[in-house]
């Protein structure tokens, strides 16, 4: 893996990642097993994620996007917009949160009472990393890739201002 000068230090490897995201792939196929569950990703982050975790999605499911937006640099604004809804009805369905990160936790909470609202039979969450260090809200994903420390991460779609979510692995951003 080159240098990056933004980083200080890679948290994990692109093997690390593809390795993990297996095994979530696994997990959640056998839980989904004999159901159709709908999977959405929360863009713009989870997009690298969400590619490689239904590549190993192994039971029949659709697929959608949410956009949410509540952070503005390193840091939450505290407050949510969305910026793109779902294109169908969720009533009756099993859905699966697909997230880069659960930080705050607020657009999480947020995004769960929206949905019930709905009339979802279930909702679960299913994200790369969760940070509870920094949890403001009761939320607890069922799925989760890594668990990490209170750092701003960057690459494999997370992003600071937009930019590095290309880099295919997580590193710790050098502020």
């Amino acid at each position: 893996m080159p240098e990056n000068p933004i980083l200080e230090r890679v948290l994990f490897s692109e093997q690390q990642l593809a390795d993990r995201v297996a095994e979530l792939g696994r997990q959640i196929s056998a839980d989904y097993r004999g159901k159709l569950p709908l999977f959405v990703g929360i863009l713009r982050g989870c997009i690298l994620f969400y590619s490689d975790l239904m590549k190993n999605i192994s039971v029949d499911c659709n697929m959608d996007f949410m956009c949410l937006s509540s952070y503005s640099g390193t840091s939450s604004t505290g407050q949510v917009r969305t910026m793109l809804d779902l294109r169908e009805s969720i009533k009756g369905r099993h859905v699966i949160i697909v997230e880069d990160i659960v930080d705050t936790g607020l657009t999480l909470n947020y995004l769960l009472g929206n949905l019930q609202n709905r009339g979802a039979a279930s909702i679960e969450i299913c994200c790369l990393l969760d940070k509870p260090c920094n949890r403001k809200v009761d939320v607890h994903p069922k799925y989760v890739g890594f668990t990490v420390e209170n750092e701003f991460v960057i690459g494999y779609g997370l992003d600071y201002n937009e930019l590095y979510r290309n880099l295919p692995y997580i590193g710790v951003f050098r502020k």
